[in-house]
């Protein structure tokens, strides 16, 4: 993409200071490898022959991410490109050439990433990537799942609600939605691997598919404490060998743990589990504070599955931008 400055650039170059999604944007420019997605996306994209010639991928994809970064709608970030600054720098538009590509181009190019499942192939590329540099590292998986939530309204074209989309009941307050199952490098925090399933799906179902083959430790809060029963993992080599650490229930629950001399012995090792299983709270905050994405934007597990792995991928690339452990090769082109 062209770099050339504008006379917006040099004016904007004499501000005392950038804003923190200018920062943002850059940082996550400087660290994400552009060339590689885009050989990804390359032979699912149109080839057009005659007629107008498509949009670059490399423009659609870095207006897809603005829109899953700022949870735009499509119009949305399209409005959003032409009265940001900040931006249009990372979309790298010049105005006096090219046009912003419109909602309905940016619908299609979301449905090339759904249809041929290219947010898997992006994040076998981030995760190699991530082990390349030693953010990543192997032998221990954190599995967690979180609520997202769905509309529940009936006001719409169909009147009805998502049919793929489930109600659970979580302490004494009922959601409807979907959840993230993500499992998490013990070491690093990163998540390799993300499954979808509705709302009313047991966390401990999935669990098994959020481990890597060369595992040898499994983490989990209380929800998993069955997993090592299920008969997949006892028949399964693999999995029949795994140590599976996951936390007995709460301490300050009534009548669950006697008191006794084991008692601060017990305590002690429930603590050590929480203190690695934590990270994976951090790689959800990213998700749901950091980009904002709370509810869902579209009808359907499969578009939800898709928009979910790019958020952990581009969560993968914001946490170790802002980890001192390695270093990435980063450089911003002028």
């Amino acid at each position: 993409m062209k770099n050339q400055l504008t006379f917006t650039d040099l004016e904007y170059s004499s501000r005392k200071r950038t804003t923190r999604r200018e920062e943002f944007l850059d940082t996550m420019d400087s660290i994400i490898p552009w060339d590689e997605f885009v050989e990804l996306i390359r032979p699912y994209y149109y080839k057009n022959r005659t007629g107008r010639p498509s949009n670059d991928i490399e423009t659609m994809l870095r207006m897809y991410l603005l829109a899953s970064w700022f949870t735009l709608s499509d119009e949305g970030v399209e409005d959003a490109i032409y009265d940001s600054y900040a931006m249009r720098k990372f979309m790298g538009v010049d105005f006096n050439e090219h046009k912003v590509p419109d909602a309905t181009t940016l619908c299609k190019f979301r449905k090339i990433l759904t249809d041929n499942k290219i947010d898997k192939l992006f994040a076998d590329t981030c995760n190699n990537f991530l082990e390349k540099y030693g953010y990543m590292m192997r032998g221990g998986t954190i599995v967690d799942a979180t609520i997202i939530h769905a509309p529940s309204s009936t006001k719409n074209a169909e009147n009805k609600r998502d049919p793929e989309m489930k109600s659970t009941k979580k302490g004494n307050v009922c959601y409807y939605g979907a959840k993230m199952h993500a499992g998490v490098d013990a070491e690093s925090g990163m998540i390799h691997t993300v499954e979808t399933t509705a709302a009313n799906v047991h966390d401990s179902q999935p669990a098994l598919d959020l481990l890597r083959d060369d595992d040898e430790v499994m983490y989990g809060d209380s929800a998993y404490s069955g997993v090592s029963k299920q008969e997949r993992a006892k028949q399964d080599p693999h999995f029949s060998r795994i140590e599976y650490r996951t936390n007995s229930q709460k301490p300050y629950r009534k009548n669950k743990w006697e008191e006794g001399p084991g008692t601060y012995w017990h305590c002690q090792m429930e603590a050590q589990k929480s203190r690695v299983r934590y990270k994976v709270e951090y790689a959800f905050y990213v998700i749901k504070n950091i980009f904002g994405f709370r509810k869902t934007r579209y009808r359907g597990l499969n578009k939800l599955d898709t928009h979910l792995r790019m958020l952990a991928v581009s969560a993968n690339f914001y946490m170790a931008s802002r980890s001192t452990l390695c270093e990435l090769p980063i450089s911003v082109e002028g």
